[in-house]
């Protein structure tokens, strides 16, 4: 039995300490994805908070032989900001928030936060299955067969997804103007 096995037993019986656990371990995770499907800090935390408010009420849900929690949580995420985004148009904004980098760096050189502003600005372009699908791939790491699994599609039906989402994200890129070198650099990165 693995931690988090552990942990959702504990909360499946009404266990706080163990739901407090779960939160802490998978919060940044799930706010980071809200955050870079919906744009801005209030939404962010609207979805990040009935993510975990689901995770108190529907933990008898979860089957470890179907997802791991952070499969399963990200599921609940992804739900909840694409049927946002499908309520309000206009909910995603262009506020940028150093402190959700995923390297928890601080950005040293302005070229740097130019680069991110451009490709969070490309990537809210995006229609918002290509966007979970990219999101979920670059900055959270899952493999296609658990992000199919939260985007609750299959692998083959992803995998176009991705390329799709890659097109279009280089074609944003390509058409925004700066040096030939940071294009260059941009678009190799989201090929990796």
């Amino acid at each position: 039995m693995t931690d988090d096995q552990e942990l959702m037993t504990a909360i499946q019986t009404g266990d706080a300490q163990a739901y407090e656990s779960a939160v802490k371990k998978h919060m940044k995770s799930i706010s980071h994805y809200a955050f870079r499907m919906l744009g801005n800090t209030k939404d962010t935390e609207d979805i990040t908070q009935e993510t975990f408010l689901r995770l108190w009420t529907h933990a008898d849900s979860w089957r470890s032989e179907k997802a791991s929690v952070s499969t399963w949580l990200h599921r609940i995420a992804h739900n909840l900001c694409i049927d946002y985004l499908r309520k309000d148009k206009s909910a995603v904004t262009s506020e940028y928030m150093d402190e959700l980098d995923m390297d928890d760096k601080p950005m040293d050189m302005p070229d740097n936060v130019n680069k991110l502003a451009a490709l969070k600005q490309a990537l809210e372009l995006l229609p918002e299955r290509q966007r979970s699908a990219l999101v979920l791939n670059h900055y959270h790491g899952f493999s296609n067969r658990e992000i199919a699994e939260i985007m609750d599609i299959s692998v083959d039906a992803l995998e176009s997804i991705l390329a799709r989402a890659r097109r279009g994200l280089k074609a944003q890129l390509l058409a925004k103007p700066s040096s030939s070198t940071e294009r260059s650099l941009e678009i190799n990165r989201i090929q990796d």
